[in-house]
């Protein structure tokens, strides 16, 4: 089976800030007031949620296209996703605006100061997904409004089967956008703050929303991910114990990718989410969004662990030899 993933590609820049960024407020804060700060380190490194997904995809052994917009500027993070297993060719690539950028700056208490520069997502919506052959899913991530509101359109006019991730539309579309993003979804993903806040904009119950669609997966963080279908019971998914938190990053969409590659296996939603767990662990204990190592070994090994014999046998099957993560190419983003 093959997927296609739409939504956001940018790079994300992050810098550190030592120390807290109020004491750079003078006392009285006159209206006009400037705060500028000298920060530690800044590392630029490939995300997007549409490109986190697909990287994940690759490194799973699938070969999704990649659907989106970018700038001219988009050589080298290009050449790392093709390098991953990633089809580029179906990116729109604009001759007006650069990738989109992520601009956050971290103090040493954790406050946070994010800018977004939506760039090429502006072009996105002209994109027509019937344009890309022989794809069996459509995977909807977070990115341009607009554009995800024409592709879902486009699907439905297709019959084309789609997953989407409506979170960070909540507040930006009126209720009856919501409901026409959702409605007839073969998968929608949520995790567990953005479920009620959801429910409540289209102006549904749990079960009327579950009516209308195939599957609800609810991630829940370190408490796992429910599974919910209409007419059966949720089933819970507990995730895998990590090893060491190193970076939050990307998480998410490492778990849409796993969950996809099990769907794309033919796997039932139970393992497919086993997968999608166990990859989420894997970029937790790593910096960066797409920077986490793949091990086919060692990956079957944790499957076995966390949910058992069967789990990994079932997976094994379904295994591609790894693409080695390409960990020199990465460094060249850490500038």
């Amino acid at each position: 089976m093959r997927t296609a993933v739409t939504g956001s590609i940018a790079t994300d820049h992050q810098m550190v800030f030592p120390g807290r960024f109020t004491t750079g407020f003078p006392p009285d804060r006159p209206a006009g007031t400037t705060l500028s700060m000298v920060v530690d380190s800044l590392d630029v490194r490939p995300g997007g949620d549409a490109a986190n997904i697909a990287f994940g995809l690759g490194a799973l052994g699938h070969r999704p296209a990649l659907v989106g917009a970018v700038g001219t500027d988009f050589g080298e993070y290009r050449g790392w996703l093709e390098r991953h297993g990633v089809d580029t060719s179906w990116l729109r690539v604009s001759l007006t605006r650069s990738t989109a950028r992520t601009l956050s700056t971290v103090d040493e208490h954790g406050n946070s100061i994010v800018s977004l520069y939506p760039g090429a997502l502006a072009e996105a919506h002209a994109i027509e997904l019937s344009a890309v052959p022989g794809v069996d899913l459509v995977m909807i991530a977070p990115g341009d409004a607009r554009a995800m509101l024409a592709h879902a359109a486009e699907c439905r006019r297709l019959g084309q089967r789609v997953a989407v991730d409506p979170a960070p539309l909540h507040g930006t579309l009126t209720g009856d956008q919501l409901r026409t993003l959702v409605d007839g979804a073969d998968h929608v993903f949520t995790n567990g703050r953005d479920a009620d806040v959801l429910l409540d904009a289209v102006g549904w119950s749990r079960a009327e929303l579950l009516a209308r669609i195939g599957t609800w997966v609810e991630t829940l963080g370190a408490d796992g991910v429910r599974l919910e279908s209409s007419g059966a019971a949720p089933v819970m998914v507990p995730a895998v114990p990590d090893r060491v938190e190193v970076d939050r990053q990307g998480v998410a969409d490492a778990f849409r990718a796993g969950y996809l590659a099990g769907l794309g296996w033919r796997l039932p939603s139970l393992r497919a989410a086993q997968v999608g767990c166990l990859l989420a662990a894997l970029a937790l204990e790593s910096r960066g969004a797409q920077e986490y190592r793949f091990d086919p070994d060692m990956f079957l090994k944790r499957l076995d662990e966390a949910y058992g014999p069967d789990a990994a046998l079932e997976v094994e099957h379904k295994l591609e030899p790894a693409r080695p993560s390409d960990v020199d190419t990465a460094r060249r983003y850490h500038r």
